[in-house]
């Protein structure tokens, strides 16, 4: 394979005027945290709500719960990224559909809305998971209290049912890192479109593809040691969730 490697090429001026090509990776990589960071903050919110509804008494709101979380998990991320950035202002009135597509950074708007409703489904079956895995007793103990059903849950049932679920929303927030490179597809220049835009005028493949693995890479680890050391944190000392005891 006849390659010329150039890893000086990221100190070299980038043609979009940003400065070097590294200082366009950056800028891609302010976005992608940006946007996964957006994306999270609506992801855990919805999801703590479609979540929780999924273990209350009520059938009906169980079944619309459900009915969210099989829509938004089922619908590959692309295209619900393609839906909201290029359908629904087309079915909204002209004025309203308009004013969506003259806002600014759009892209950066939908590719969060996506994020966010996409990754809120997965969420949401941690969380239903977490408070079932629970013994039946805490919501007992909670009703024999005098707390309401929503009391309980505030107070007892979500917060032993977090320190469960920490580890498995720790994947879902490095997951949710790597799918923001799907926003590419819209036009939102994130990490991986800076580093195809430097591939394009520089010709320099593997030098700007394993830049951006690189960043992805260390930016997922720091992720993960955070949300490790929360865990240790919350943990408490003796808790067993419901299936768990041998």
């Amino acid at each position: 394979m006849n390659y010329n490697w150039n890893w000086n090429i990221f100190f070299e001026d980038a043609p979009d005027g940003a400065g070097t090509y590294l200082d366009s990776l950056f800028a891609g990589l302010k976005w992608t945290l940006a946007t996964a960071g957006t994306g999270w903050v609506i992801a855990l919110l919805i999801g703590l709500v479609i979540g929780t509804l999924r273990t209350v008494p009520n059938k009906w709101l169980v079944r619309l719960a459900n009915a969210y979380v099989e829509l938004f998990r089922n619908i590959p991320l692309i295209v619900q990224m393609f839906m909201w950035y290029f359908v629904f202002p087309e079915v909204l009135p002209t004025a309203w559909g308009d004013a969506l597509k003259q806002l600014p950074n759009a892209p950066f708007i939908t590719a969060a809305l996506s994020l966010g409703f996409f990754t809120s489904a997965r969420v949401a079956v941690q969380v239903s998971t977490g408070i079932q895995a629970l013994p039946r007793g805490q919501r007992m103990a909670g009703v024999a209290l005098g707390l309401t059903l929503p009391q309980t849950y505030r107070y007892v049932l979500l917060p032993m049912a977090f320190r469960i679920i920490i580890p498995s929303l720790t994947n879902e927030v490095a997951a949710i890192i790597k799918n923001s490179s799907v926003a590419l597809s819209i036009g939102l220049i994130e990490l991986t479109a800076s580093a195809r835009s430097m591939q394009e005028f520089s010709f320099q493949t593997f030098e700007a593809y394993s830049a951006a693995t690189l960043i992805y890479l260390i930016v997922s680890v720091i992720a993960i040691l955070l949300s490790n050391l929360l865990e240790k944190t919350l943990r408490v000392p003796g808790f067993i969730a419901a299936g768990s005891a041998k």
